[in-house]
Parts: C-alpha cells; sequence; structure tokens
C-alpha cells in the first residue's frame, strides 16, 4: 500500500479522514499531530489515531520553532491583518505544510493529506506551501473531497468498528495555537448578534477584570521579546505567560468582519492576549528607534506581511526580501516598555532604549533645551518656497479662481 502522511489534529474530520483514507482510497496512513501549543486533542492524540486505523502517530513539539521562526518574524514585521488579527493559524499553517512534506520524505510517503475545508483559507495556504516545497507529492483532502456532516462520520467510523466517544459538538468551530483561538460558525455568522459569553474562553469579560491594574515591563532585543518583568524567558514561557495575564484582565478580544482569501466575508472572533500585548509594546519601541521615513515605509511593509502570511505566500521570494528588510530595520530595536493591563486595554505607559532617537534636550521647553530656535526661520523660509513659488506663478494668474480654492465658501 502506498504512505501517505495526514496533518492530524485528534479530532472528528481528521479521525474519520485516517479510516477513509485507509478504506476508501487504499493507503497506509501515517498521523503527524504537529504541536503549536494550546489543543484540547493533545492526551488523546495517540489513542485516537490508531484506534481509527493509523500504521503509525508521530508527534512533533513543534511550539518553540512556531514562536521563534513564524510568530515572532511576523511580530517584528508589525503584521497584523486588516489591522486586527494576529495571523495565529495563518502563521502555524507553513510550519506545518513544512513538516507534513519532511516526514512525508522521511517516512517514503508518496502523497500528503489535512483536513481543511474548500471555503477556508487553510487549504490554500496547505495546497501551495505543500506544492512549492515538493510539487512531486500527491495531495489529498477528505473534507474538501467527500465532506461527511458530523453524525454520518459518527457512524461511518462505527461501521469500520471504530467506536470512540464523542462528546457533544460545541457551538462554534475552533482553532487555536500559542499565538492565539478563533471562534467562528453558529450565532457569530449574524454579524449584528453580540457575541454571547461562550464565544471566548482565553479572557475575562473586561467589565468583570480585576479593578486594580497590573504593569507589565517587556524587553526587547532586535525587535524580539526576551525578557518578562526583568526574567529571561523562552519564547513558549514568555508567551503563555502574556495570555494568563493578559486574559486576566480582558485583554486581546477581537471581533472582526474579515475578508478570506477565497472571497467571502467571513465574521470572527479571536482571543490573542500575547499577540496584543506584545505587538503594542514592539509598535511603542519602533516609535521611538525608527526614523520617520522607516515608520512611513515599515507601515506599509507590515500591510503587505500581513498579506502574504494570511495569503499562504510564506515559501516565496518575495517573503525572503520583505523579511531581509524588516530585519535591517531591527537591528536597533532594543529597549523595554512598561505596559499597562486593565479591563481589556494594554496601553504603554513608559518606554526607554539604549539607542533611541528621543533625544530629550531637542524635546524639552525646560532648562538644558539644547534646540536651536533661531535657525526655525531659516528653515520656514526653505520649507515654504516651493509653495511660494507656485502661488506666484500658477496661482495668483488667475486670482478669483485661487480665492475659490483657498477660501471656505461662504454661504447666505
Amino acid at each position: 500500500m502506498p504512505k501517505l502522511v495526514l496533518a492530524y489534529s485528534g479530532g472528528l474530520d481528521t479521525t474519520t479522514a485516517i479510516k477513509w483514507l485507509t478504506v476508501e482510497q487504499g493507503y497506509e496512513v501515517i498521523a503527524l499531530n504537529i504541536d503549536v501549543g494550546k489543543s484540547r486533542e493533545q492526551p488523546v492524540v495517540e489513542s485516537r489515531g490508531l484506534a481509527a486505523g493509523a500504521v503509525k502517530v508521530r508527534v512533533i513539539d513543534a511550539r518553540e520553532d512556531f514562536l521563534r521562526y513564524f510568530a515572532f518574524p511576523a511580530l517584528a514585521a508589525g503584521a497584523v491583518y486588516q489591522d486586527q488579527y494576529p495571523l495565529a493559524t495563518a502563521l502555524a499553517r507553513p510550519l506545518m505544510a513544512k513538516l507534513l512534506v519532511d516526514v512525508a520524505h522521511e517516512e517514503g510517503a508518496v502523497a500528503v493529506a489535512h483536513g481543511c475545508t474548500g471555503k477556508g483559507n487553510d487549504q490554500v495556504r496547505f495546497d501551495v506551501g505543500i506544492q512549492t516545497l515538493d510539487p512531486s507529492l500527491k495531495i489529498v483532502a477528505p473534507t474538501r473531497e467527500n465532506a461527511m456532516p458530523r453524525d454520518y462520520q459518527i457512524a461511518y467510523l462505527r461501521k469500520h468498528g471504530v467506536d470512540i466517544p464523542w462528546g457533544e459538538k460545541g457551538p462554534f468551530s475552533i482553532d487555536e495555537n500559542l499565538w492565539g483561538r478563533s471562534a467562528e460558525a453558529g450565532v457569530l455568522e449574524d454579524p449584528w448578534t453580540e457575541p454571547p459569553r461562550e464565544a471566548y474562553e482565553w479572557t475575562r469579560d473586561p467589565e468583570e477584570a480585576p479593578a486594580t491594574p497590573e504593569y507589565l515591563e517587556i524587553d526587547f532585543e532586535a525587535g524580539l521579546p526576551v525578557r518578562l518583568n526583568g526574567e529571561a524567558l523562552g519564547p513558549v514561557p514568555l508567551v503563555e505567560r502574556l495570555n494568563d495575564l493578559g486574559g486576566l484582565h480582558g485583554v486581546g478580544r477581537i471581533d472582526h468582519i474579515e475578508d478570506r482569501l477565497v472571497g467571502i466575508k467571513s465574521r470572527e472572533i479571536y482571543e490573542a492576549p500575547a499577540a496584543v500585548i506584545l505587538h503594542t509594546a514592539h509598535a511603542a519601541l519602533e516609535a521611538m528607534t525608527l526614523s520617520k521615513q522607516q515608520l512611513k515605509l515599515k507601515k506599509y511593509i507590515a500591510t503587505e506581511y500581513a498579506e502574504l502570511i494570511y495569503n499562504g505566500l510564506w515559501f516565496s521570494a518575495h517573503h525572503q526580501d520583505l523579511a531581509a528588510y524588516v530585519a535591517s530595520t531591527q537591528r536597533h530595536v532594543t529597549g523595554t516598555i512598561r505596559v499597562r493591563l486593565h479591563r481589556g486595554r494594554a496601553v504603554v505607559v513608559g518606554r526607554k532604549a539604549p539607542r533611541s532617537l528621543y533625544d530629550r534636550g531637542l524635546a524639552t521647553y525646560d532648562r538644558g533645551d539644547t534646540y536651536d530656535q533661531s535657525a526655525a526661520v531659516g528653515f520656514i523660509n526653505i520649507w515654504g518656497l516651493q509653495t511660494r513659488t507656485q502661488v506666484r506663478t500658477q496661482l495668483l494668474a488667475d486670482l478669483p479662481e485661487a480665492l475659490r480654492i483657498a477660501m471656505p465658501q461662504q454661504h447666505d
């Protein structure tokens, strides 16, 4: 039998896929579980996969790689899709695609599979990533090719001798990893409906969060977070702690109407306490350490970077080029940011950086002012030269029209 490597979550869809790929498609299935954190199915992945007929279940702890090589570079880029979504799910997919291809090579598999639907973005991210890394591998998508309702899936498994006790399906479709949690479907499909309490799991209602604010100090080195409140932490414990602290204070809730790559507008509920806190802090540090021109261009780059990630183009030359620019901008983004968490908000209240472009001697109006105010007259003269020239040679040639343009309209 030909071998196939399936991206396996441990949920009903991919458990059914193991049996369907074996019985209906004739594959020897190797179930690959890629742990990027927060999966509720993690304790039962191996037992469920073997019970469903996988010849092998492999589990890869990819949490640190996910943060270090995917989430943190996106943080340094300032990549937030449509100014709201920190790209948690989108960032995990290229890592999963790469590991699927790597394991397929190790196992001598001729095909790989995933559990994505035909309406979502993830099918594009998986397929494009896999095709880019190894176009010789066949891609099978059981949910896209042979979607079955939940009760049919359970009946199908039982028919083939797999009787796993599945709990009741929750009201939402959930995806989670260390960088964020998403919830969609159910009552959330009505954009007029306020998200119910059960839509959130990681964060408290801001109205029920502690009345006393909490202050954090986050240290960055070359754009990457390395310490929290003076304690050096690796990526996983740092993000886990920020998720806990932010969630306690109701930080990180996002209610977003999102433009999917496949042309659908979708209502998504996100919880991303750590991502929101870190993006807020990182932006504040960049404001101190990047020039006006760098900040202007990087804002555009951040949008392009987020679109690239969202659209499944991680493995592209365009990404390499953008990443090189971002890395260059981060050379001096080192310093400490103090953040206040309070009832749903993360607010920067202090910042310092050894190579800050903020010069108090230039900014102050008190003693110690080093700014030469007498130079302002000459600067203003040069700055206004082009405007004065154009007005004199062009606009004043047609004075009534110039006045009409320049003066506010009068009404009786």
